[in-house]
């Protein structure tokens, strides 16, 4: 009897805890919603003294406004990226890196947040924060992508109509956000609204919640 020849075991890459990410992105998006309160600046005594309480407190109107905006926002993206880790539980180097990704442009938006509330007349002001958002969206779409392309980090089975559901409700934000870009050569008024109505999207009750509801975490 001839000896078989032993057949190498495929390879299997290897993969990390998803903890430290997690991790990482919690302290981001709470050190970044914070900053986001900075940009509102308590009136100056001369302020007051020149124009009085109520107007100076008016005049912050634009800032509160992009801060509870953008604070929403935040917290959308915050929802969406902690909800991919229901069904990723492994993590590699290619995944971690569009971890960084994601965080650096989450870590951009006091700064165009800051440029929309004091420059908010013009539209080019209105173009950076919306294309900071779309980025935002777009590197958490290739979050999604690339940890559920072959289910290898995956920690669940991932069903087909669920995974369409996720990629359209991921790519729906940065599509309205390049909409927002487009009106404003309209109207950035128009665009403004649309800026404001998008969170509002997300915050609402959806179908889409059902794919976590009664489910267990880890």
């Amino acid at each position: 009897m001839t000896d078989q020849p032993n057949t190498p075991a495929p390879l299997k890459l290897p993969t990390l805890s998803t903890a430290r990410i997690e991790t990482l992105a919690d302290g981001v998006f709470a050190i970044v919603m914070t900053l986001l309160v900075f940009d509102m600046r308590v009136p100056t005594q001369e302020q007051v003294d020149a124009v009085g309480l109520g107007q100076a407190l008016l005049a912050l109107t634009p800032n509160i406004i992009s801060y509870v905006i953008s604070f929403i926002i935040l917290g959308v993206y915050w929802v969406g990226h902690h909800n991919q880790f229901f069904y990723i539980r492994r993590s590699d180097r290619t995944l971690l890196w569009i971890n960084i990704l994601y965080m650096m442009f989450v870590a951009l938006v006091p700064f165009s947040t800051g440029l929309l509330s004091r420059y908010g007349s013009d539209r080019l002001s209105l173009i950076v924060y919306n294309i900071n958002l779309i980025a935002v969206g777009v590197v958490l779409y290739l979050h999604w992508a690339y940890a559920t392309r072959d289910g290898h980090l995956l920690g669940h089975t991932l069903d087909a109509k669920v995974d369409r559901l996720v990629r359209r409700r991921i790519l729906l934000a940065p599509s309205l956000y390049f909409l927002a870009i487009l009106v404003s050569f309209v109207s950035i008024a128009a665009a403004d609204l649309l800026d404001v109505l998008i969170p509002i999207l997300y915050v609402l009750p959806a179908n889409f919640d059902s794919i976590f509801r009664g489910r267990q975490d880890r």
